[in-house]
């Protein structure tokens, strides 16, 4: 690395697609990179309240809510660490509700109103299977442990019940019956034990996510690469040499899985799986970066995030990025 090198911090978790590039076999032209890997939540919580990185993985609730208000100071590169359907995050007890339809009227448990996967989910609510907020008393509450609170101001449509509980647990809360849904991006922590008291409510989740994809197109995206404004100031050719990089370190990932001669992962039958998704998903649209691949999944999550006040104002998606990485490239 040349002298010159614009000397950068990262915080991001250990995902195989990003290895090659936090342990310095992938470099970013131009950029010293210090490499810092921590729990997403740390991360989230260092970044939104100190500003203590450079680039680094955001929950993507998180990000459009600070774009749509004054003054934001960061921005992001649409690279996507972590995506998760969310058909699977929605808890109940053993005898609750065998369908998402009959959830209307319930009170439902949130670890955070702005959490992506809540942000998500809703979506899914109003969207596709048609239960308005309104039709639900929404309860915000720490999922194992009391005490967490919004990260971000909000704007709670007018007429939607919206309830935090500072002093109690989403998981306590439902087995108490206090509440009849959880709705989590981390499994509840009886959920976890294997309590037969709790279950989910979609036991085959991951056909209806499937279904869900096939008539929407939307790959939720959790996080976000996030860079403060004032590293792209300085040097706009930034934001694309990371984003060459994270492209080149997912593809070494991705021939890594789908390797012949030796599985590369602990997993039975890893390139059989892989092979299908492939089938399922199509060349690298199973988990695509950039703007134009990801399009209808970044307008559907805009239209949520503003229908449900995680934002303050309507957002295109060309607010979310720099114009400099908003075109398709290949590497």
């Amino acid at each position: 690395m040349g002298k010159n090198a614009v000397k950068l911090t990262l915080a991001i978790s250990d995902y195989d697609h990003v290895r090659d590039l936090t342990n310095g076999v992938v470099g970013v032209e131009g950029v010293e990179l210090q490499a810092l890997d921590f729990q997403v939540e740390e991360i989230f919580y260092r970044f939104l309240k100190f500003r203590e990185f450079d680039v680094c993985e955001l929950s993507f609730a998180k990000y459009v809510s600070l774009v749509s208000q004054p003054d934001c100071d960061i921005t992001a590169i649409p690279v996507f660490p972590s995506r998760v359907f969310r058909q699977s995050s929605f808890y109940v007890r053993s005898d609750g509700p065998t369908s998402i339809s009959e959830i209307r009227g319930m009170k439902v448990g949130i670890p955070e109103w702005a959490q992506t996967a809540s942000v998500y989910s809703r979506g899914y609510l109003t969207e596709t299977v048609g239960i308005s907020l309104k039709d639900i008393q929404w309860v915000q509450a720490g999922v194992n442990e009391p005490g967490r609170v919004e990260k971000v101001n909000l704007r709670i449509p007018d007429g939607v019940s919206y309830k935090p509980e500072p002093t109690k647990c989403l998981n306590d809360m439902l087995l108490a019956g206090e509440l009849d849904v959880v709705m989590s991006a981390h499994a509840p922590r009886s959920m976890e034990e294997g309590d037969p008291r709790m279950r989910r409510i979609l036991v085959d989740y991951q056909q209806a996510e499937y279904e869900y994809f096939q008539h929407t197109k939307i790959f939720p995206i959790m996080h976000v690469l996030a860079v403060k404004k004032s590293v792209l100031d300085e040097n706009p050719w930034v934001a694309m040499n990371l984003l060459k990089a994270f492209e080149e370190a997912k593809r070494r990932s991705v021939e890594r899985l789908f390797d012949v001669t030796a599985s590369r992962f602990p997993l039975p039958w890893s390139r059989v799986y892989a092979d299908r998704i492939s089938e399922l998903f199509g060349d690298d649209g199973y988990w695509p970066y950039g703007v134009e691949p990801n399009r209808v999944t970044l307008s559907a999550f805009l239209r949520f995030a503003y229908d449900q006040g995680v934002t303050h104002k309507p957002l295109e998606v060309e607010d979310l990025f720099p114009a400099g990485v908003q075109s398709s490239f290949k590497v």
